[in-house]
């Protein structure tokens, strides 16, 4: 029966590292002799250096603090870039077109032709004109000339009287007939003229719809002109966010000012237009399908980088948050549309805690409740934290014990001064 100091773990690896020896020493060669003691030596180093595990230090964390301070608020819309005008190029006669004077997608002036078109049936219609004009003068001449005749005639009792009457109807008539030809005569010209085909605005001029050759006319879309500078930029807001901003909106109306509310461009990748914005006109109507109104806003557009029909987003400032908690975004946690945040004790343990979040302003995001300003939260480190408090539930309860270490990300004070 085996006593006390035999059962213990320490006997039995005394006893293991003995017989080690002992079997190294039996062999007969010196070198061999030599070489199971190197071995028995270190077989009992080891065993006299078998110590406990260390205890774990607790895991290095990147906290900040909870700040205070005013933070605006910016709020973006989807925005689709249109022209103030965008003409439609329609001829206004018929005919078969003969020339393109202008490089799709070019910069035109206001006044540049654009388009030729046959004129030669609209330059006989107005030759044929003319000579109906002078026929019909040669009418007024020679009643002018028998009203000359007949009129002493017919003071002397020559001739009758009524005929003196027709000679002034035939006059007056031809007269008549004479404006009618003059008349014939501007709109053979305007004819004429129409078959050449100008732009009506300073703009870029689109693709042609219309090849040489082809017969157009006058619903005919034979290209648009869009006017680039200043440029529209037209996006919907909600009628509740029209509402809380609905005196203001129609202050500026009613006075005939100008919008001083500053508007950013947001290009479709991601940067920002150099140039500022501003709203030049609301909608008259709530729409009833999507329940928003529509705004417009005008940005100057001097080197035509920005083109109708592209897409952004515009950015306004809407309000100012007073006293507002910022803390980085990294810092919370989001898990089914709820929010959580590491808060660190003085006593440097990490308790989670549900907050409630407004808005993201730059690289943070404003806590409405949950925070108090100068507590600490956790920035990085957070999936470690998670994990201690799930293999320990008394770290649930009472706090992960943390080694703090400052974070260095950009500070809620730089990211406020950003807007």
């Amino acid at each position: 029966m085996p006593n006390r100091h035999e059962r213990s773990p320490f006997y039995r690896v005394s006893v293991q590292c003995l017989e080690a020896v002992r079997s190294a020493t039996q062999v007969k060669p010196w070198s061999a002799i030599l070489l199971g003691g190197a071995l028995a030596l270190a077989v009992l180093t080891a065993c006299e250096k078998k110590e406990e595990a260390a205890k774990p230090s607790p895991p290095e964390v990147l906290v900040a603090d909870v700040t205070r301070q005013n933070v605006p608020i910016f709020e973006e819309w989807v925005a689709q870039l249109n022209g103030p005008v965008n003409a439609d190029i329609t001829p206004k006669v018929q005919g078969y077109l003969l020339r393109q004077n202008y490089q799709n997608g070019y910069f035109v002036k206001k006044g540049q032709l654009l388009f030729e078109l046959d004129p030669r049936q609209y330059q006989a219609d107005l030759d044929k004109a003319q000579a109906t004009l002078e026929r019909t003068q040669a009418q007024v001449a020679r009643f002018e000339a028998d009203v000359a005749r007949d009129t002493p005639l017919a003071s002397q009792n020559a001739i009758p009287q009524k005929q003196l009457d027709t000679d002034h109807a035939n006059l007056d008539a031809a007269k008549a007939e004479a404006l009618a030809d003059k008349a014939a005569i501007d709109n053979a010209k305007l004819n004429v003229a129409w078959t050449n085909v100008y732009s009506p605005i300073d703009g870029i001029a689109g693709d042609a719809k219309s090849q040489v050759g082809d017969l157009v006319g006058t619903t005919t879309k034979m290209a648009t002109v869009s006017q680039v500078n200043p440029i529209w930029a037209n996006f919907n807001i909600s009628e509740s966010a029209y509402l809380g901003n609905a005196a203001k909106i129609s202050q500026v109306i009613k006075g005939g000012k100008q919008s001083n509310v500053s508007i950013e461009y947001i290009q479709a990748n991601g940067e920002g237009y150099p140039h500022k914005g501003r709203i030049i006109q609301v909608n008259r109507e709530v729409s009833t399908s999507t329940g928003t109104i529509q705004l417009t806003a005008e940005f100057p557009n001097p080197d035509s980088i920005l083109r109708p029909g592209g897409f952004g987003r515009v950015r306004a400032q809407t309000s100012d948050n007073k006293d507002a908690l910022l803390v980085p975004q990294p810092a919370v946690i989001e898990v089914q549309s709820q929010y959580q945040i590491v808060v660190v004790t003085p006593e440097n343990r990490a308790v989670f805690r549900p907050i409630k979040v407004g808005q993201r302003v730059g690289p943070n995001w404003i806590v409405t409740e949950g925070l108090k300003p100068g507590e600490k939260v956790v920035v990085e480190g957070i999936q470690k934290l998670q994990l201690a408090a799930a293999a320990n539930p008394q770290f649930a309860k009472e706090g992960v014990p943390v080694s703090p270490k400052p974070y260095q990300g950009t500070t809620a004070s730089a990211a406020a001064g950003s807007n």
